[in-house]
């Protein structure tokens, strides 16, 4: 209600979100994307109560002020604002970023011309994940030896 006890709506809902929630890192959970700062990441709405940031860094999509996104708490922070990930914990994504990577390569002929020494934007924007994801994916490919490197990218066996 505003001075004169009318209803009234605002998008500067910061001022509204609490920071005493009962999460823990490493816990789901869902909200709504309220502000994007390009150097700082995406402002959330934690189940449309408490502060949440998904850094720029681990913004691997774009995104878009009123999206609903699921999230994964990664760190509580002394005032109780929390930081957000988009993806899973390193060691579970890879999984999904191999098969991704696989299945990019059938679809583009059996070879990316993408490799270690590819820059960060160029591999984020052909496959949404950073660098290092790409590097972990693609040493698990190469661990169960359904790839080869090449001087330009990287082939199926």
């Amino acid at each position: 209600l505003d001075k004169s006890e009318r209803l009234c709506a605002t998008m500067s809902i910061g001022n509204a979100l609490s920071c005493d929630s009962d999460y823990e890192v490493n816990d789901k959970a869902y909200g709504t994307i309220y502000d994007i700062n390009e150097d700082m990441g995406a402002f959330v709405a934690v189940d449309n109560k408490y502060h949440g940031l998904i850094p720029k860094r681990e913004m691997i999509k774009k995104l878009r002020i009123g999206e609903q996104v699921e999230v994964r708490i990664t760190n509580i922070k002394e005032d109780g604002k929390l930081d957000l990930s988009l993806r899973e914990k390193a060691y579970i994504q890879m999984d999904a970023d191999s098969e991704l990577i696989y299945n990019k390569l059938q679809e583009k002929d059996g070879f990316l011309p993408l490799n270690d020494k590819s820059h960060p934007e160029l591999i984020k924007d052909q496959l949404n994940m950073s660098k290092k994801a790409f590097k972990r994916a693609v040493g698990r490919l190469l661990k169960e030896e359904k790839i080869q490197i090449e001087e330009n990218g990287i082939r199926l066996k």
